[in-house]
This record gives C-alpha cells, sequence and structure tokens, in this order.
C-alpha cells in the first residue's frame, strides 16, 4: 500500500527531514509511527500527500509513484490518502454536516450523491444527532471527530492522523483512538503519527519510531521506545 525507497528531504540550509527513509506498510495496516517533536514525522505526511516534495528516493502509494506527482493529480490523490490533523481545521460557520458536506462539494459531487454519503459517514464516527451543531458548540473529542468524517467522505484506501489526540483529555483521546481502530477494521489503513506513550503502548500494533528524520525502530508489536 505504501512505500518509500531510500527517501530523502532537505531543505535550503542543508538539514535534514528525512535521511534514507525506508518502509512497506501493506494494505490494512495500523501503524504507530512514533518520535519527539521536530523529528519528521509531520514531514513524512507532507510527502505522503505531496504537501512537500522529496529531494530524492521513491514514494509509492497503492502502486502509484507520486515523487514527481504532477500538480494536477495532487486532488486525487488526497482523496485517497485522508488527513486529519491536530487542529481539526473545520470551518466554523458551517454545522456538522455542512463540515462534511463541503468536502465533497469542492470535488463537484452532485447533491444526491452528498445526501447519500453523509449520513453515513456521521454514523460511522457517532455524530449523528449533532449534525446541525455549529464547531462552537462542540467538545474537543467531537471536533475530532468531524474531521475524521470529513477525511473518509471519499472512502480513502489510507488514513492517516497526525497527532489527532494532541488537543484531547485522556477520555476524550481514547474515544478518537477507539474511532481510528473502528475504521482500520472496515479495511481502512491507518497511521497515527503520535508521540503519544501511554496510547501507542495500549494499542499494541506495529510502531515505526523516527529520531532525527531517520528511521530507527520498526517493531511488527511494539512499543513507544524513544
Amino acid at each position: 500500500m505504501i512505500h518509500l525507497k531510500k527517501v530523502n528531504k532537505r531543505y535550503s540550509d542543508n538539514t535534514y527531514a528525512a535521511r534514507n527513509m525506508s518502509l512497506h506498510i501493506t494494505s490494512g495496516e495500523f501503524v504507530s509511527i512514533v518520535g519527539q517533536s521536530g523529528t519528521g514525522k509531520t514531514t513524512l505526511v507532507k510527502m505522503l500527500i505531496a504537501e512537500e516534495r522529496l529531494s530524492s528516493g521513491i514514494i509509492e502509494i497503492g502502486n502509484w509513484d507520486i515523487t514527481n506527482i504532477k500538480h494536477s493529480e495532487i486532488p486525487v490523490l488526497r482523496r485517497q490518502v485522508g488527513v486529519v490533523f491536530q487542529d481539526y481545521k473545520l470551518l466554523p460557520k458551517k454545522t456538522v454536516y455542512e463540515n462534511i458536506a463541503f468536502a465533497l462539494e469542492v470535488c463537484g459531487v452532485k447533491q444526491g450523491n452528498i445526501d447519500m454519503i453523509v449520513p453515513q459517514v456521521l454514523k460511522v464516527v457517532g455524530l449523528e444527532e449533532k449534525h446541525d451543531k455549529f464547531p462552537q458548540q462542540l467538545s474537543g473529542g467531537q471536533k475530532q471527530r468531524v474531521a475524521i468524517g470529513r477525511a473518509l467522505v471519499h472512502r480513502p484506501k489510507v488514513l492517516v492522523a497526525d497527532e489527532p489526540t494532541g488537543n484531547l483529555d485522556t477520555i476524550n483521546a481514547q474515544e478518537i483512538i477507539d474511532l481510528l481502530l473502528k475504521i482500520n477494521a472496515l479495511g481502512t489503513t491507518v497511521l497515527l503519527v503520535t508521540h503519544n506513550k501511554d496510547i501507542v503502548n495500549r494499542l499494541r500494533k506495529r510502531v515505526i519510531a523516527v529520531d532525527d528524520g531517520v528511521i530507527v525502530s520498526d517493531q511488527k508489536t511494539g512499543k513507544y521506545i524513544i
């Protein structure tokens, strides 16, 4: 599903965010990518959605070589790789339903299909009863559920969650992790980028550790070791 081959990301000041990264993630896996802030985790996410271009190496997603992806193809890629961020990125003047629907509207999806897809997504993320609420009326955990729902509308093959629990208390954080596990059980490959040691240790899933842009550990059933 995801294949990195000797990927490097070097900036103009000669600093590296990725050094000789090679890894293979198969379809349906749940993988935690761990490391302290500034170690290259978010850069890896940005390279997977072509927000950052790598300096050398190869990235393949679903047998599609995105190393030199054309600008016009990036929207197609981002429908296959859904991303959820720590700060939700919701539209404050739109309801829960409208926030999720907007991700379809900007792609030109017909209203009839939107009316069919959004309720299905609301059910998956457990927000059917909050469909008419605005972001300011929601808890942090509920806002993150909206963000996850928005990322799911195109039925992506991969869901990348970049520090999705960073702004949440322990209870809400665990609910978000449970939701990601549910989505993974439905067949979506999930990449959880985090520095939350407790969550990673409870998951007992594959753990890839990054330090200073280098993959320093890859455990099939791992713990947070950095």
